[in-house]
């Protein structure tokens, strides 16, 4: 199968050559340098940052790493959920994710989501889509643990590498 056929950018190459085949679809790069937490990210194109806020020793600059992570699970949600509309034509205005991370006792933590949806929807169509919701990309990934496994590493000469 070639990686246009999987959706995969035409230059993914396969990660893991035991067992199943694994296509790189997504891919980014942190990188930091000097001695503050801020760490310049490169997502095919596109710039984002991180930091960390002055009260854990950074300097505020950017949203957090967690800020990210929430940014990502309320984009995708919001995404998937105005795509299905889409498709079948359903007077969906606005979708609103609203999201937090929470720590509890015994160093719990979790991902609290309320989404708001806007427009002249029956509530067949709203339980669809807030069913629709677990099961967008990145809600599966933070929900299922997702593996993180590492890659070979590539030389350290200081040259710019994804």
């Amino acid at each position: 199968m070639t990686a246009e056929a999987t959706g995969a950018a035409p230059d993914a190459e396969p990660l893991d050559t035991a067992g199943p085949v694994f296509v790189r679809s997504a891919a980014a790069v942190a990188t930091s340098t000097g001695e503050d937490y801020r760490v310049d990210i490169r997502s095919g194109r596109h710039r984002l940052a991180a930091d960390e806020p002055e009260s854990a020793g950074g300097a505020d600059t950017a949203t957090t790493p967690v800020g990210l992570l929430l940014s990502a699970l309320g984009s995708c949600t919001a995404i998937t959920l105005r795509m299905y509309a889409q498709r079948k034509q359903w007077p969906l205005t606005t979708v609103r994710v609203h999201l937090g991370y929470e720590k509890g006792p015994e160093k719990a933590v979790r991902i609290t989501r309320r989404i708001d949806l806007v427009g002249d929807l029956d509530e067949t169509q709203r339980a669809r889509l807030l069913d629709i919701a677990d099961r967008t990309p990145v809600t599966r990934a933070v929900s299922a643990g997702t593996p993180i496994v590492p890659a070979a590493p590539r030389a350290a000469n200081g040259a710019h590498h994804d």
